[in-house]
């Protein structure tokens, strides 16, 4: 992924937050991310499920993949420094 992140930004969905290039970061700076939260049962991958510019559009990505909302955290993402 490179500046192109902020036109497709579901590159991102599957990968890790931590693990995304500074190019990448710049270019999604301020989109919200659904994180499935952690429990000891399921001990979840923090994995990027969904990202978009609100939460709802995070929401709607969720359900369209058939993924229960109330499994998951929702953050914003800052920039890399």
């Amino acid at each position: 992924m490179n500046a192109n992140a902020a036109k497709d930004p579901g590159r991102a969905i599957g990968r890790n937050p931590d693990r995304l290039t500074l190019t990448e970061r710049l270019a999604l700076a301020g989109k919200y991310i659904a994180l499935e939260i952690y429990s000891p049962d399921t001990i979840p991958l923090r994995r990027i499920e969904a990202i978009g510019d609100s939460i709802g559009e995070c929401l709607r990505t969720l359900r369209s993949r058939g993924l229960d909302a109330q499994n998951f955290e929702f953050s914003r993402l800052a920039p890399p420094y």
